[in-house]
């Protein structure tokens, strides 16, 4: 499968930027979808390089698509798919993260998910990015309808081997992810020596994603190799524009760190 031009948008932006951030707006932990919309809008005018939709099982039918319509007509970057289910499709987007996880338990979200939604993405036309998705421990929500022998925070190597399989296979972007809310169970975003392990194993752009709230915690994942880093519960307090000011510089730094090293 040839690259699309969303995945050309990505790798052209790492390539002279260095960084990238996702915001990921998931329509039900919102007021109403207006307040969705909006926050999209306000993390794309701030620098977010993409706006992902989705994350949660519920994010699907009239909301996903009225929520995705509606961004789609107040931002100019991407909007791509971070589906919860083979339900959370939207024909409004651009792109969807078309996802394996590669440390389910159950063959439902390794293979067959993707099987069922398949001839939809390419009914509705949407180009679909090949990520390979390991889930790191608590796992949230994520881990637990995954069904995911989620990835202890103390052995690095585990993610770093489940990545290089994950490219291996074909994928073409690789994800860490804690899930919703980890700082819920006493944990935190992904351990940087977890990053440095797992960024060194893949060629392929690595995406962080996951209980990362403040500037400090961003500039640690990408100083530690993340190539890319999705946020979400940080721009839920409406706060965006404060937030996304800030992160924007981190971004900016940090990518401009990792050019130099090039």
């Amino acid at each position: 499968m040839k690259k699309g031009k969303v995945e050309l948008y990505i790798h052209e932006i790492l390539e002279s930027k260095g960084a990238m951030l996702f915001s990921l707006i998931d329509p039900v932990d919102y007021k109403s979808p207006e307040d969705a919309v909006k926050t999209a809008k306000l993390a794309a005018d701030g620098g977010a390089d993409v706006v992902l939709l989705g994350g949660s099982t519920e994010a699907q039918g009239e909301i996903l698509d009225n929520v995705a319509l509606g961004i789609k007509e107040e931002i100019d970057v991407p909007l791509i798919l971070f589906p919860g289910n083979i339900a959370s499709i939207s024909k409004h987007a651009d792109a969807i993260y078309f996802m394996s996880m590669l440390n389910a338990r159950n063959p439902y979200w390794i293979i067959q998910a993707q099987m069922l939604s398949a001839p939809t993405v390419r009914r509705f036309n949407i180009e679909p990015l090949p990520v390979g998705y390991i889930v790191v421990h608590p796992g949230g929500t994520v881990g637990w309808v995954g069904d995911a022998n989620s990835v202890p925070r103390e052995k690095p190597k585990i993610a770093a081997s489940l990545a290089m399989a994950g490219e291996y296979l074909g994928n073409r972007f690789i994800i860490t992810d804690t899930g919703s809310n980890p700082r819920l169970q006493n944990s935190g975003p992904i351990p940087k020596e977890m990053i440095r392990m797992v960024k060194s194993a893949i060629s392929v752009p690595y995406i962080v994603g996951g209980g990362i709230i403040t500037a400090q915690e961003l500039r640690d994942a990408y100083s530690s190799g993340a190539d890319i880093v999705q946020i979400g519960t940080a721009f839920e307090d409406g706060k965006t524009q404060k937030k996304m000011s800030e992160f924007a510089k981190v971004v900016k730094e940090e990518g401009h760190k990792k050019l130099k090293k090039m």
